[in-house]
């Protein structure tokens, strides 16, 4: 045992936090460290400062992009500080992380439009009034020309070229701007300004942390551990979320769409997204994990979440009477009380279900309005469609895809 681990002994406590946060990590380093950390903390009375860096670049905003934000807020419940830290700053390098060209630079008109869409998605998972807001233009800023240089001499080329990224492109031949070998550089002097004790991102994030790590190293500090957190598997249990593959839930859905897009991912996925998304305790995942093990509907867990998930991002209220609509939509066999409703053109005066329902944004594509033709997955004006050659002539219809997809539909 070290004299530190003399000092400030592990208790029952720091452990069963350790279990909290290491909950759904991709990555921890290093372990033995927060340990002792937590320990301090815990000892002295003093929060650990808990840093994420985000560059305002153009938003596309989901429930994926704030898998880190409920870690921040779980160790926010822990008792810790959380640093929500704006690379204003860095935006304006351009991050190269698993980039294979040079990024370009943002505008500051940009960064600020795109940092308030970023505080916003925040507030809806930190607590606002506990969280330390920065911008990393605080101090780069004012960084002089001799600074930079004093600055770079300590970390070497070599390092910076272990990158992947890096590394491919001068494989490659392709270029590598000057600018870009500071971007690293000035993410990791973030951590020696704000003294973390723990920094998290994204699994692409990993090199820029360890920098970090080094740098206070170099300046003397007692370096950061790391956290980083993993991509969340979309809808269609798969691919990771992204809008792109129509496989997402934006924060902005409404609480009907949101509360029945949950409720449409399989029970293998439920407890994944409960580890990554749920903010409940990890004894309380354990009693509904053993509940259904032991002939619980699991439906009742993932009913759960997705309250847990609409009130988030809406209210409890919200919560509630999406449950009372989804139930009578899918028990009742009602159709929502509220229906999106989309116009499409027809050609030479009709057009096919599959491109109907494509065009209607159902499905993304016609080959999967086929598939669910076949399937018997949908209904025109509540009738079972069971010909993908059915066309429709000019008028107003309601139709249905699957259990939870519905539009009137205008054909013109």
């Amino acid at each position: 045992m070290t004299e530190i681990e003399k000092k400030y002994p592990v208790t029952s406590e720091v452990k069963e936090a350790m279990e909290t946060i290491k909950r759904g990590v991709d990555t921890l380093l290093i372990e033995a460290d927060l340990e002792q950390k937590l320990a301090r903390s815990q000892a002295t009375g003093t929060p650990l400062r808990c840093k994420l860096g985000l560059d305002p670049t153009a938003p596309d905003i989901h429930i994926g992009h704030t898998v880190v934000l409920n870690k921040l807020r779980q160790l926010q419940d822990l008792g810790h500080t959380v640093i929500f830290l704006i690379g204003d700053f860095t935006a304006s390098i351009g991050d190269p992380s698993g980039r294979n060209i040079t990024r370009p630079p943002l505008s500051r008109e940009q960064i600020e439009i795109n940092a308030k869409t970023y505080l916003d998605q925040a507030s809806l998972v930190l607590d606002r009034e506990k969280t330390e807001i920065r911008y990393n233009s605080e101090w780069s800023d004012k960084m002089t020309a001799t600074d930079m240089i004093k600055l770079a001499s300590r970390y070497t080329l070599a390092r910076l070229l272990e990158r992947d990224d890096f590394a491919k492109r001068y494989a490659e031949q392709a270029p590598i701007a000057m600018h870009e070998l500071l971007y690293p550089l000035m993410q990791g002097y973030d951590s020696v300004a704000l003294k973390a004790d723990i920094e998290l991102g994204g699994s692409d994030q990993r090199f820029n942390l360890l920098v970090g790590r080094e740098l206070q190293r170099q300046y003397e500090q007692e370096p950061q551990c790391i956290l980083t957190m993993p991509l969340l598997v979309g809808l269609d249990g798969v691919n990771k979320m992204s809008k792109s593959k129509h496989n997402y839930i934006g924060i902005t859905d409404t609480p009907n769409d949101m509360f029945g897009k949950v409720m449409s991912i399989s029970d293998d996925l439920m407890w994944n997204w409960y580890d990554l998304l749920s903010l409940k305790s990890n004894s309380e995942i354990a009693t509904l994990k053993s509940e259904c093990a032991n002939g619980r509907n699991p439906r009742d867990a993932k009913v759960l979440l997705a309250k847990e998930i609409v009130e988030r991002f809406h209210d409890k209220s919200a919560a509630d009477a999406a449950e009372v609509e989804f139930n009578n939509r899918f028990r009742a066999g009602e159709m929502p009380s509220e229906i999106p409703e989309v116009n499409v053109a027809a050609v030479d005066g009709e057009i096919g279900i599959g491109k109907l329902i494509k065009e209607a944004g159902m499905v993304a594509s016609v080959g999967e309005a086929n598939r669910n033709v076949d399937q018997g997955g949908v209904r025109v004006n509540g009738d079972r469609v069971t010909d993908r050659g059915l066309k429709l002539k000019a008028g107003t219809y309601t139709i249905q895809v699957g259990k939870r997809k519905w539009a009137k539909v205008t054909v013109h």
